[in-house]
């Protein structure tokens, strides 16, 4: 299967309208040319904890949001994108609670990551703990066996409560990988054509390394997946916030990437009204990513952006977000943080709202993320120019409840009547439709408040030029008669 080169979308299950019948009501009534590059369901399963990415099972859709059969009824329109968590799966799942009952006599023992697996007496090391690349104070969390009252430590990379909630798996083991295969079939059968792999750069430990991305180890697991997914006729993206080498060894071993490069350099350019970092960037990235402005986190900065931004500028965009309601993720590990203190891990906000809510800047921005080369996929709170859900983050404490709005039908509906979005629409109809986007890019030579990209394709030609003293976005571009047609986005 080849993905489309067109537009998707990502969207929790219950975003629009509450259910996944809800989403393919919408789909099928308000975006049924829109969304044909597929849809990003971001986790529908069953879970205990952040948003869908603690899964108790995959074989399951929380009942909440509908069943395998609204699954497969989206996928009769649209190519369905979901998540396997292959790092961790919940601390309530049947299989982590029959091992906290029966520890090692548990037939799913081996699918955990118990410390003796790392540290031969079972014994952490402070030492090998400080070069981790941390996501939590500790790597691990201390459960006590029902039926013996020993104590079992067990890796738990993720998760803010102690003990965690989203508990390490064993990718050496033969019991996941069977568990993979059956998750992966089980995904064929129900229409779902591209697995995104969350957090795939963890799931190596290996003592004195950061384990994150661990080489050559992490590539026997990539390509023993791949091989799986392949036989099944299933696209694999492997989700990993890294710097940006390790995103392009990836894409040198033939993956698809995320560029997330990409949001933060728009960001910069628009706010900073120069965009020479982008254009370079944009002659050297590879092609084969998927792009995105906003998503259920933030705008990626550290790792993502290491060696790639000055971090005293950077703190000049950081602040400037910070004044237009934005929050921030931080690094945890002080050895992974900057030597002069840097240490903003992603910027939570909405794309619109960080933008100032200036149409023109976030239809510039969204003009260059199309232009791009690459899959473009739009969140679906920036797809209705949502603004930052403050009330969200006051309700819950969840700083990345900020750009996590829950749109209701009438909401939508409101929506819907924004000239921002019916632009929106209009440009992502153009990248669906124009068939040089399929052909070759290039970066035209431009004043440094300018923006001028290119896609050529036979007789085909469409030319973007972004003035950033205005955020005038034109398309220049040859209808099929080879008349010229000039665009204003």
């Amino acid at each position: 299967m080849a993905v489309r080169n067109q537009v998707q979308l990502i969207t929790y299950p219950d975003s629009l309208g509450g259910s996944l019948q809800s989403l393919n009501r919408v789909l099928n009534e308000h975006f049924s040319d829109i969304f044909k590059g597929g849809v990003h369901i971001l986790p529908p399963f069953p879970s205990s904890g952040d948003r869908g990415f603690a899964p108790l099972t995959y074989f399951e859709i929380e009942p909440a949001f509908g069943s395998w059969e609204d699954i497969k009824a989206i996928g009769v329109k649209h190519d369905v994108l979901l998540d396997v968590m292959v790092n961790h799966i919940s601390r309530q799942s049947a299989y982590f609670q029959d091992f906290l009952k029966q520890g090692r006599r548990s037939p799913y023992a081996d699918l955990f990551l118990t410390l003796d697996k790392i540290w031969p007496d079972g014994q952490p090391v402070q030492a090998d703990i400080d070069k981790m690349f941390l996501r939590r104070p500790l790597p691990y969390s201390t459960f006590t066996i029902e039926e013996t009252g020993e104590e079992e430590k067990v890796w738990t990379t993720f998760g803010k409560t102690d003990p965690s909630e989203q508990i390490d798996l064993d990718v050496h083991s033969d019991q996941v990988k069977r568990l993979l295969t059956e998750i992966f079939e089980n995904f064929r059968n129900n229409s779902v054509k591209i697995v995104r792999l969350d957090a795939v750069g963890y799931i190596i430990k290996k003592l004195g390394t950061s384990c994150f991305f661990v080489e050559p180890e992490i590539y026997d697991f990539l390509d023993w997946i791949k091989e799986l997914a392949d036989s099944l006729e299933i696209e694999l993206l492997p989700e990993v916030h890294a710097h940006y080498s390790i995103q392009y060894k990836l894409a040198e071993h033939g993956f698809w990437i995320y560029d997330f490069i990409l949001p933060y350099r728009i960001l910069d350019t628009l706010i900073n009204k120069n965009a020479d970092a982008l254009k370079e960037y944009l002659t050297t990235r590879p092609a084969k990513q998927f792009t995105m402005l906003d998503c259920h986190d933030g705008v990626p900065v550290k790792p993502d952006l290491d060696g790639l931004i000055d971090t005293q500028e950077a703190r000049r965009l950081v602040d400037t977000c910070l004044e237009r309601g934005a929050n921030l993720s931080l690094i945890v590990s002080d050895e992974h943080k900057d030597a002069d203190g840097f240490d903003v891990h992603q910027i939570r906000c909405s794309y619109y709202s960080v933008l100032n809510r200036d149409d023109d800047a976030y239809l510039a921005a969204r003009a260059i993320q199309f232009f791009t080369p690459g899959i473009p996929q739009v969140y679906y709170v920036g797809l209705l120019a949502g603004e930052n859900d403050e009330e969200g983050v006051r309700r819950t404490g969840e700083g990345r409840e900020i750009n996590r709005h829950n749109f209701s039908m009438d909401e939508i509906e409101q929506a819907l009547g924004k000239s921002t979005v019916w632009r929106l629409l209009a440009l992502i109809r153009f990248r669906n439709e124009y068939d040089a986007f399929n052909g070759d890019f290039r970066v035209l030579e431009s004043a440094r408040h300018e923006v001028r990209l290119e896609w050529t394709k036979g007789e085909l030609r469409c030319t973007l030029h972004i003035d950033l003293n205005t955020n005038r976005t034109i398309i220049d571009y040859l209808d099929a008669e080879g008349m010229k047609v000039q665009y204003e986005v």
